[in-house]
């Protein structure tokens, strides 16, 4: 193991708004320290945009939770307790409502009538009042509120990092990823 991933740990959870931009970050932070990638909206959401049973989700987010190595990205609150459980690092991008009011208009715009890399096909990307009133209002109000309530009752074991702008997380990517080459690098001359 690595040092980077040392410190960071094999299990790690993206939390966030919609539009924060937890999918993206899963993405670059899994090709900078090899490790693999799980979007939960991919898991959750089946072609056409079918929801997954209750019951069902849980198990597959019990399995999930239980691997060795993996970033995991997506909210979920009633399934957030298992997988803070057994993260090593949680990444919260705790950014203002109307940032990602605005990256989820763009991603509608770029995404319309196709289906983003991180959903399953068939889930073309859709905006409705119901997600932007999440966003906007029940996000910030509600379930932010009790993802901090979470992260103090169940995350003390692990390492909570939150960054309230894209703009420290390109900063905290950047130094991870640049870490991570420097490390592999000496390793590849040993």
């Amino acid at each position: 193991m690595t040092h980077i991933q040392g410190q960071l740990g094999q299990r790690i959870m993206i939390i966030g708004c919609g539009g924060a931009g937890k999918s993206t970050l899963a993405r670059l932070l899994g090709e900078a320290l090899g490790l693999p990638v799980i979007h939960l909206d991919a898991e959750y959401w089946q072609p056409g945009w079918v929801e997954t049973p209750r019951d069902e989700w849980q198990r597959t987010v019990e399995t999930l939770a239980q691997g060795d190595r993996w970033i995991i990205d997506g909210n979920y609150n009633g399934t957030l307790q298992t997988r803070l459980q057994q993260a090593d690092t949680v990444l919260f991008l705790d950014y203002p409502w109307w940032l990602c009011l605005c990256r989820v208009l763009k991603r509608w715009l770029m995404y319309q009538g196709r289906t983003r890399p991180d959903m399953n096909p068939g889930c073309h990307e859709r905006i409705d009042g119901a997600f932007i009133k999440w966003v906007c209002v029940d996000f910030p109000r509600r379930s932010r509120a009790r993802i901090l309530q979470l992260l103090n009752e169940h995350g003390a074991h692990a390492q909570v990092i939150s960054h309230r702008s894209p703009h420290a997380t390109g900063r905290w990517l950047r130094s991870v990823s640049a870490a991570q080459e420097k490390e592999d690098a000496s390793e590849n001359q040993a």
